[in-house]
């Protein structure tokens, strides 16, 4: 069976049952680059542009996923800026629920690493993420 392009809305729906969700207007800054982070982003409703510099963007719908840098190395500072471009409803998730969803949810893992290779694939070819 083949992945989806982005993370599946359901599991997204799932993880969300129960937790905090943060609603943007369209226009709110979610994070610029240069920014610590302590957690990363799932879009349940609405669209949020990615920016990396240079205009260099990418636009992410319901089922996408964004700020994994942040999971991998908390350490580490925003390397791209993130804007809801229209009105969107916006599941954080910490280091801690990412790590349970990963457990509770393996397909989540696996959708997970989907998007980034896919991502790694179209800049490796273009040169540009989205």
């Amino acid at each position: 069976m083949p992945l989806q392009p982005n993370i599946a809305l359901e599991t997204i729906r799932a993880l969300a049952n129960g937790r905090h969700l943060e609603a943007r207007q369209a226009g709110d800054q979610i994070f610029t680059t240069g920014d610590p982070g302590d957690c990363l982003y799932a879009i349940i409703e609405g669209t949020v542009l990615i920016e990396w510099g240079q205009g260099v963007h990418e636009t992410l719908e319901p089922g996408d996923c964004f700020g994994f840098d942040v999971m991998v190395d908390p350490a580490k500072r925003r390397y791209c800026s993130a804007q809801a471009a229209t009105p969107a409803t916006l599941l954080p998730m910490n280091r801690e629920h990412f790590l349970l969803a990963l457990q509770e949810f393996p397909m989540f893992a696996l959708e997970s690493l989907q998007v980034l290779d896919d991502r790694l694939r179209r800049v490796k070819a273009t040169g540009v993420p989205g």
